[in-house]
């Protein structure tokens, strides 16, 4: 028997027209923007859908459009292919909470509510910082790992055989680029992104966000939802909020997450929000597993299809 699970978008996915063409042609999704701007008292929908794009590009609005257009994806997944049934849900750093929120484990406007809060955190702390990032392609592990320890930076997303990431203060972003370069990396390149995410940079954010998930209920979810922290499924509500605090400065560990569901005999993964990038890395993990995706009109009829 094949088994299903649904993977949700993270921060770099979002773009100016996210979620559009999906509310202009379903109700449904309509009336769960028009709900998240409600929750949020704020025109979320607008940035998303009209930018401007410096606007989104803020992680206080990046991070909550993104998990409403993968949950608005989900939602119409549910709605249309109803008999399809999934077994585990993960998703990429703030992609962790819409895929808790997904399996039950938080109601939509508290999950909404807490994405948006820890985007105005974790933009406080990049703001206190000088931080940055960059993509390291073409080098294992172990030797990205000695460049980061030599240059003082921190690994941040393992996201797939031949791309990781990595993070710390912009000054030594640098020197670590140069040093996985020289160790065999095809390419080092610094990303634009407004600090040090996954990094101990982040750790500012941590207690507010802690104080802001004490306050939301946390419910044991219905299916598996692997934690980026620990590449193992989370456990009691406890334990979630926890890794959930955690994950602000811990390494994404994505590659290692799908391996533990492919290993469990999963082969179709549905990718649901902006963007492809979580299909990309399941090419390079696994490139025999079947992908699907939902991120507008079109990819929703290409996935409608595939379901049959």
């Amino acid at each position: 028997m094949s088994k299903t699970a649904l993977l949700f978008a993270g921060q770099g996915a979002q773009v100016v027209g996210m979620g559009r063409d999906l509310a202009e042609r379903f109700p449904a999704a309509r009336a769960w923007f028009d709900r998240a701007n409600t929750a949020l008292g704020c025109d979320l929908t607008g940035i998303c859908f009209h930018g401007p794009e410096a606007e989104l590009q803020k992680t206080e609005y990046a991070q909550p459009g993104i998990f409403l257009v993968g949950w608005v994806a989900h939602q119409l997944l549910r709605e249309h292919a109803p008999r399809l049934e999934f077994q585990a849900t993960a998703g990429l750093s703030l992609g962790e909470f819409t895929a808790l929120t997904a399996a039950g484990a938080m109601d939509f406007d508290d999950g909404l509510r807490v994405v948006r809060l820890r985007g105005q955190y974790m933009q406080e702390a990049c703001e206190a910082t000088k931080g940055g990032m960059a993509a390291v392609i073409g080098l294992a592990e172990e030797p990205t790992r000695e460049a980061c320890a030599e240059a003082g930076v921190e690994l941040a997303n393992l996201n797939c055989p031949g791309q990781l990431v990595i993070s710390g203060a912009a000054d030594k972003i640098a020197r670590a680029c140069e040093l996985a370069k020289a160790r065999g990396a095809k390419r080092a390149i610094p990303l634009n992104v407004a600090g040090a995410y996954h990094s101990v940079l982040m750790a500012g954010a941590q207690p507010r966000l802690a104080a802001a998930l004490a306050g939301v209920t946390v419910r044991a979810p219905s299916v598996p939802v692997i934690s980026n922290v620990t590449a193992q499924p989370h456990g009691t509500p406890e334990e979630i909020r926890q890794r959930l605090v955690e994950q602000v400065t811990s390494s994404v560990r994505w590659e290692a997450s799908m391996r533990l569901l492919l290993a469990d005999g999963f082969t179709r993964f549905i990718e649901l929000g902006p963007g492809s990038a979580l299909s990309g890395f399941m090419k390079r993990i696994d490139p025999t597993a079947k992908m699907l995706n939902i991120a507008d009109v079109k990819s929703f009829e290409a996935t409608m299809a595939a379901l049959g």
